[in-house]
C-alpha cells in the first residue's frame, strides 16, 4: 500500500480494525450489524486523520514551496545497475527559506526515460519533520530521469481534509417525479434540511438517500437524477489561495537531472509466474517499457492477438459495476470484439447501464453504475439503481461470472465516512459472494488519476488517494485482483480521469491476465 505521497509509507496504519463497542451498554435499538459497521467506520477514518497533519497558518509564505525545497540523491555512485533501489532525499522549505518542520506534503513521484518510452512511479516516505525520502527501483537500463512533483503543500493537505469532512454541501442532487405526462422537480441528497415531506430510500447498510417529496406524488416516482456544483466553500479565502492553478502540482527543486543505469549482470531475470487472483502486489506493481505496462511482481499475458482475448472471454459473463472509467473498459472491449452486439436499452439522458453479447461466443458484457452519488449535470435513471453490495447480492456467482468494481472519483466532493461505509459494504457482499460460490472471479480496479483542477475542493488527486488506500486495506484479505490504475496513471502522467486507449488496454491486458 505504498504510493506517492508523502504521509504513508507503510499503509499498515489502517490494518486490524476491529470493532470495540460494548453492545449490552447500548440503550438504542440499532441492531448490531450497523453498529460494527458504524465503529469500524470511525476507526478507519480516525486511522486515517492520523496520517493528515492538522495545520492552522495565518500567512501563505509559511508554506510550503516547491521552488525552495531541494531533493538530492542519497548516497550516489558512479554506477548504477538495473534492479537497485535509489533513494532520493527532499528538504522541504517554505516561501520564506525555513526550513520546514513538519510533513505531510501530497507529493507525486515518477522516474522516466523518454526515448525508452519507459517510467514508474516511487514510493514516498514521510519522516514527518520536512524531510522525505523517495524510493525509486531502476527496471530498466538507460538515461533516466525524475520527477518530483509538489501537488499540494501540507498546508493545503489539512485545508483539503477538514474541508471534505465538513458536510454534504458542495453538490447538490436535482430528482425528477413523474405523474403520467406531468413532471416536477425537487432537491435530493444524502442529507436536507426541510420541514417539508422527505422521501426516504433506504439502502442496505444503513446508507440512505433522501429527496423533497413534491404535492401529488409517490415517492416512488422518483424516475432521473442529476446533481450540480453549489456555489458554496469549506475554505477560508487563505486557504482558497494555496489552489490556485499556479500553486499546484510544480516540480521541486533537485540537484540533479538524470542517472545512467547499466545491466551489471549476465543473469537471466527471476522467472515471475503468470498474474493471478490473490496475489499482493507491491509498489510500485510494475513500469512502462516501449509504451507497454509491465507487473514487477507477475507475468502479464499475451493478448495482441484478439483470438486469445476471445478464448479468455468465452463463457464468461463480465459484470462491470462502477463509474465511467469502468465504462470507459466497457467501449474498449466493444471496439475490439467485433462478435460483440450492443442492446439497445433504450435509456434517456446519460449512460446508467450498457449490456452488449456475443451468442457465437457465448459471452455477457455489461457496465452498470454504482449509484449515489453520481456526480453529473445530465440526467440519469434511477429506475433500476443498486448500490454495488446490491448488485453483488443479485448474482449467484461461478466459474462463468467476473465482477469488477471500481469506486471512486464520484465520492471525491462528500465527507469521507461515506466512501468508508460504502467500500465495507462492498467488502461484505464479497464475503456472501464467496460463501456461495467461491469460484466467481472478482477484480477490483483502482481509480485513475484526474485532471490537475482548480476545483480541488472537490476533485483534487489527493481525495483519490485517500480513497485509493480504504479500498486497498478493505479488500486486503480477500480473494481478489487489483488492477491498479493509480499506480499505472501516475507511472504513465496522464493527468486525465480517461487516460488514453494504449493505458486503457494495459488495465485490460492486466483484467484478462488474472481471468485467465
Amino acid at each position: 500500500m505504498d504510493c506517492v505521497i508523502s504521509f504513508n509509507s507503510s499503509g499498515t496504519v489502517l490494518q486490524s480494525i476491529k470493532p470495540t463497542v460494548n453492545y449490552r451498554e447500548t440503550l438504542v435499538t440499532v441492531p448490531r450489524s450497523i453498529l460494527e459497521e458504524e465503529s469500524q467506520a470511525s476507526l478507519i477514518f480516525k486511522n486515517i486523520s492520523a496520517l493528515i497533519p492538522s495545520i492552522t497558518f495565518t500567512n501563505k509564505e509559511n508554506t510550503t514551496n516547491a521552488k525552495k525545497s531541494r531533493a538530492i540523491i542519497l548516497n550516489p555512485k558512479k554506477k548504477y545497475c538495473v534492479g537497485e533501489t535509489i533513494i532520493v532525499q527532499i528538504n522541504m522549505f517554505d516561501h520564506l527559506g525555513n526550513r520546514k518542520t513538519y510533513g505531510g506534503d501530497f507529493i507525486k513521484a515518477r522516474i522516466f526515460s523518454p526515448d525508452l518510452k519507459a517510467s514508474a512511479s516511487g514510493r514516498v516516505e514521510d519522516f514527518k519533520n520536512g524531510t522525505y525520502h523517495v524510493y525509486f527501483t531502476l527496471f530498466w537500463e538507460g538515461k533516466i530521469f525524475f520527477s518530483l512533483v509538489l501537488y499540494h503543500s501540507s498546508e493545503a493537505v489539512s485545508a483539503l481534509w477538514k474541508a471534505r469532512n465538513w458536510g454534504f454541501g458542495l453538490i447538490y442532487f436535482v430528482g425528477t417525479f413523474t405523474n403520467g405526462s406531468h413532471q416536477v422537480k425537487s432537491e435530493c441528497g444524502f442529507q436536507l434540511y426541510t420541514k417539508r415531506n422527505i422521501c426516504e430510500y433506504r439502502k442496505e447498510g444503513n446508507e440512505n438517500f433522501y429527496c423533497i417529496q413534491p404535492e401529488s406524488f409517490h415517492c416512488r416516482s422518483l424516475i432521473y437524477l442529476q446533481s450540480f456544483n453549489r456555489d458554496l466553500s469549506y475554505l477560508g479565502t487563505l486557504e482558497k489561495s494555496l489552489f490556485n492553478r499556479e500553486n499546484i502540482a510544480i516540480e521541486i527543486s533537485k540537484t540533479f537531472e538524470s542517472i545512467d543505469v547499466s545491466s551489471c549482470t549476465e543473469l537471466s531475470p527471476p522467472h515471475l509466474e503468470q498474474c493471478k487472483i490473490g496475489m499482493t502486489s507491491p509498489f510500485p506493481s510494475g513500469f512502462v517499457f516501449q509504451n507497454k505496462w509491465r507487473p514487477a511482481f507477475c507475468n502479464i499475458g499475451n493478448f495482441t492477438l484478439h483470438e486469445q482475448m476471445y478464448t479468455c472471454l468465452k463463457d464468461k459473463m463480465i459484470f462491470l459495476i462502477g463509474d465511467s472509467t469502468l465504462r470507459q473498459w466497457y467501449l474498449y472491449l466493444l471496439k475490439t470484439f467485433q462478435g460483440l452486439q450492443s442492446f439497445d436499452l433504450h435509456r434517456a439522458g446519460l449512460e446508467s447501464m450498457l449490456l452488449s453479447v456475443d451468442q457465437q461466443s457465448n459471452i455477457r458484457l455489461q457496465w452498470k453504475k454504482h449509484s449515489h452519488p453520481i456526480v453529473a449535470s445530465r440526467f440519469y435513471s434511477v429506475k433500476d439503481d443498486h448500490y454495488v453490495n446490491e448488485q453483488i447480492d443479485q448474482l449467484d456467482g461461478g466459474p462463468h461470472y467476473v465482477i469488477v468494481i471500481c469506486l471512486g472519483q464520484h465520492f471525491r466532493p462528500f465527507p469521507i465516512h461515506l466512501f468508508i461505509k460504502r467500500v465495507i459494504n462492498v467488502r461484505k457482499a464479497l464475503q456472501r459472494l464467496f460463501l456461495r460460490s467461491p469460484d466467481t472471479k472478482v477484480i477490483i480496479k483502482a481509480e485513475n488519476t484526474g485532471q490537475i483542477s482548480a476545483d480541488a475542493e472537490r476533485f483534487s488527486d489527493f481525495h483519490g488517494y485517500i480513497q485509493y488506500l480504504i479500498v486497498k486495506n478493505i479488500f486486503n484479505d480477500l480473494p481478489v485482483a487489483v488492477v491498479d490504475a493509480w499506480d499505472m496513471t501516475i507511472a504513465y502522467n496522464t493527468n486525465d480521469v480517461y487516460p488514453p486507449e494504449n493505458v486503457v488496454q494495459d488495465q485490460i491486458y492486466m483484467f484478462l491476465t488474472y481471468i485467465c
